[in-house]
């Protein structure tokens, strides 16, 4: 990139875009630094940094919305509405964010109109009330389905290209605990039951499943857990079993030095976690271990630096089955690196110009290991 500008407020954002444009130079944009298509590191580009607009803008209590700077993080916003409304007879949460990590920011999930793990949510434009972008011209513009509306469907799911966003008002959910219900299932069962669950009223889930190419349940067998909302008076105990840094660490070697083990080992503790209780909105929180591959990498032994590579394919649901049949064919015969994956619903998004999921999805996710030499990004790159 050329440059890195940092913004603190929605007129420095004007002003760099101004002055971009006077300069003839293109800009690319960050929140997290965590876009799978590494675009926000464009070549020769101004990054616009939203690192430092982290700030709560407006809280609606009453209709359970907010208003926040587009660089605040999940952990940040969910903090704030904590807080917030201690006492408060009834409470507000998020609706869903992205799993596997925290510290990405609330623009990036509405550039690159993002999802979780609910049952029956649209992606996050389904979360979006309005926005403000700056546009190419420097133009701060309120973006919503009755004002510049052709521009609200446009820049969410956008990925930055029709500009700046540099706040969001969030429609909440009701926060409500829930409890969590786990089971291990075969793909074959694994429709059968996402159905079953949301006709009893369960609100989020996924699927974890085996990745040992050398096991006969590889891309078969999973961990099923799903939460469904309980009464407010439901205690949360003190004594929930969860996994230490520690633990996450080992778990990690074990995806990649001995895949059975770790399924074995993340199935006994998931399984010991059924029943328990939580938060709607907190649940949705889960540890990320930074630059946990450098220290795993001399764990190994290896050679050359590597990373997991995500990607995520949508598959028509009643063709779940079918996809992950092909899938398991071909990569035991390239002996694909498969390290975690999961598998999640999404609802048709009939509102953002560059949908993606343009039916209700199986959302499978992959993360591939990728040796950081010549030879194993080629193939990563295959």
């Amino acid at each position: 990139m050329y440059r890195v500008v940092k913004p603190a407020s929605a007129d420095a954002v004007v002003q760099f875009v101004r002055s971009a444009g006077q300069e003839g130079r293109p800009l690319s944009i960050a929140g997290g630094r965590h876009a799978m298509g590494g675009q926000q590191f464009g070549s020769e580009t101004t990054l616009v940094d939203m690192g430092s607009m982290q700030r709560v803008l407006g809280f609606d209590a009453a209709r359970g919305l907010i208003d926040v700077e587009s660089g605040i993080e999940w952990p940040e916003l969910m903090r704030y509405l904590v807080d917030a409304q201690q006492g408060a007879a009834r409470a507000w949460g998020i609706r869903q964010k992205q799993t596997g990590a925290d510290r990405l920011s609330i623009g990036g999930a509405l550039a690159a109109n993002a999802h979780g793990r609910g049952l029956r949510l649209k992606p996050f434009i389904g979360d979006v009330e309005s926005c403000v972008l700056v546009d190419a011209a420097g133009i701060p513009r309120t973006c919503s389905r009755e004002q510049n509306a052709e521009l609200f469907r446009l820049a969410i799911g956008g990925y930055g290209l029709f500009g700046v966003i540099t706040s969001v008002r969030l429609r909440l959910a009701p926060r409500v605990k829930v409890q969590r219900q786990v089971q291990i299932l075969d793909i074959e069962e694994l429709m059968p039951a996402f159905e079953q669950r949301i006709a009893a009223g369960f609100t989020y889930g996924d699927f974890q499943y085996h990745t040992d190419p050398d096991s006969p349940d590889f891309l078969r067998k999973g961990v099923f857990s799903c939460y469904r909302p309980v009464a407010a008076s439901t205690p949360i105990r003190a004594e929930q079993k969860e996994l230490s840094p520690d633990d996450w660490n080992e778990l990690i070697y074990l995806a990649h030095a001995d895949r059975t083990r770790a399924f074995q080992a993340y199935s006994r503790y998931y399984l010991s976690t059924s029943g328990q209780v939580y938060w709607s909105d907190t649940h949705q929180l889960g540890p990320y271990l930074d630059d946990y591959h450098r220290a795993l990498d001399r764990r190994l032994g290896a050679s050359e630096p590597a990373t997991e590579l995500i990607t995520e394919i949508y598959a028509p649901r009643d063709a779940l089955t079918r996809f992950l049949t092909d899938v398991r064919e071909r990569f035991r015969a390239q002996r694909t690196a498969l390290i975690y994956g999961t598998i999640r619903l999404i609802e048709r998004d009939d509102e953002s110009f560059l949908a993606w999921a343009k039916q209700p999805y199986a959302c499978v996710i992959f993360n591939l290991h990728v040796v950081h030499s010549p030879a194993g990004l080629e193939r990563a790159a295959a």
